[in-house]
């Protein structure tokens, strides 16, 4: 997180997002192994970097990358499987885009990269390079915080497959 802040150019482009005192609720929302916030972060600065790099639009992936999950309902608290699968794959990036132009004024590319970053779970498929970016980057983050949540059954796992492959060259 240092790394993140420290990085003037990127603070330049998402500072009056990260101040923003809606936006900062979202630290109070638990997604994965930490928050919403920081996982929007996350998602937010490595899509700058990767965009940066392939001379993309930077500032867009930043700004859309943080107000992907610009929403304020915890997936947690929600009662009944249909209705948190839905708004876990669908209804949060619409409500995203929605609170992201309620709060901020954001492109036609940002709404896209917002609405879209849960594609292939939901079937808007991104239209710009730096959605696909901000897409792509969110997912690898996802994993990698929920495989750390988990990572002690991933070890047994493991471990248990790695037991019965022995077992099976006996």
């Amino acid at each position: 997180m240092q790394k993140m802040i420290e990085d003037k150019d990127y603070m330049n482009i998402v500072k009056y997002i990260l101040e923003d005192k809606q936006f900062k609720k979202m630290s109070n929302i638990s997604h994965h192994c930490s928050n919403r916030y920081e996982h929007s972060l996350k998602v937010s600065y490595y899509s700058y970097k990767l965009a940066k790099l392939l001379r993309l639009n930077s500032e867009e992936a930043a700004r859309a990358g943080l107000l992907h999950d610009f929403y304020f309902e915890s997936i947690v608290d929600l009662k009944g499987g249909a209705k948190k699968i839905k708004l876990f794959t669908t209804e949060h990036p619409k409500q995203a885009v929605e609170n992201a132009k309620e709060y901020f004024t954001i492109s036609e590319k940002e709404e896209d990269i917002i609405v879209s970053h849960m594609f292939p779970f939901d079937f808007r498929l991104p239209k710009y390079m730096e959605s696909w970016i901000v897409n792509l980057t969110d997912t690898v983050i996802s994993i990698f915080e929920f495989s750390r949540k988990f990572s002690y059954k991933f070890s047994y796992i493991t471990n248990l497959y790695i037991i019965l492959i022995l077992n099976s060259l006996k």
